[in-house]
């Protein structure tokens, strides 16, 4: 099992520009913008004593390389796909509309938790699927991460409703916080289960009682019996568990400050000095109250308890 850091400390020694700049967007605004000379410069002068990062881009290339050999024969040759130096391109423009695939800003980020990493170990001579990776900080040789977004670590890319890869191809899959974001997540259940090995590990987390997030977009949250329902035909689930990651404490907290920030003034005040016993009554006794009538509308569809929609048939 090959493990590669993506960022690590610039210094004199091992300097190199472009990395520095993809690793330090405010960097490389500002040479863009003509404030700063240079990547050197910036190093020199503030990023030295600073401690800045730059991403590792030299061995990258060479680990994607090494790692697309690897799995090269469970791509499948009956979809459309252009192949770069840095990926392996499967979004093809009737995908993107048919998933509602655009464009964001928005970065995820994340290390694996140690059930993750105790897969990746487990299956250190195998390959494991990340569908819906995102930008991982280290690059596992034996973990295939699949995007929709072309980040640097990203080996393949399309949409999880229709995987390219050949049935029983994976040691494991990983789906992290992802099948809340596609537009058809029975779909994308029926793929992972498509591509698992009989016998292989599955590690799927989902949201509940989250607030609206997009990456780009946020479609389903689900309860316990939902994420069982889209894998119980495919899949013996041996155990179902609240990890310490998604108690609910995380939840409440997220509502609460996201609340606040919705909020200013007095009204802002006015929420900040409740106690919890002050919102026990019935949620009728708040209606009036302007922490409650001045969350704008965007708050509201962030924090909603529902939504109704109201629909004619088209013709």
């Amino acid at each position: 099992m090959d493990e590669f850091v993506l960022n690590e400390l610039s210094n004199a020694d091992n300097f190199d520009a472009a990395g520095y700049l993809l690793a330090n967007p405010d960097v490389a605004k500002a040479v863009q913008d003509g404030t700063c000379e240079s990547a050197w410069t910036h190093f020199v002068t503030f990023g030295r004593s600073e401690g800045r990062n730059q991403k590792n881009m030299r061995f990258l290339e060479k680990a994607k390389s090494l790692k697309r050999e690897r799995f090269r024969h469970i791509l499948r040759d009956d979809m459309a796909m252009i192949e770069s130096a840095g990926f392996v391109d499967y979004l093809t423009e009737d995908l993107r509309a048919l998933c509602n695939i655009v464009h964001t800003d928005l970065v995820s980020s994340n290390n694996y938790r140690q059930e993750g990493l105790d897969l990746i170990r487990k299956h250190k001579d195998g390959l494991i699927l990340d569908c819906g990776a995102g930008r991982r900080p280290i690059y596992y040789g034996n973990v295939v991460n699949f995007e929709i977004a072309d980040y640097e670590t990203t080996d393949v890319r399309g949409v999880g409703e229709k995987l390219p890869f050949k049935d029983n191809s994976f040691d494991a899959v990983f789906s992290l916080a992802v099948l809340e974001h596609v537009k058809d997540p029975f779909q994308c259940a029926r793929e992972i289960s498509r591509v698992l090995k009989p016998g292989g590990d599955l590690l799927c987390c989902v949201p509940f009682l989250q607030p609206m997030h997009g990456y780009p977009n946020h479609y389903y949250n689900m309860t316990k019996q939902g994420v069982q329902n889209l894998f119980e035909s495919m899949i013996d689930i041996n155990r179902h568990e609240v990890r310490f990651y998604t108690l609910p404490i995380w939840g409440l907290t997220w509502i609460v400050n996201s609340w606040v920030d919705g909020l200013s003034g007095e009204a802002r005040d006015e929420f900040l000095n409740m106690k919890i016993s002050d919102l026990r009554n019935s949620p009728m006794t708040y209606l009036n109250r302007d922490f409650v009538t001045q969350l704008s509308e965007e708050k509201n569809f962030e924090l909603a308890c529902g939504t109704t929609i109201f629909g004619t048939k088209k013709a």
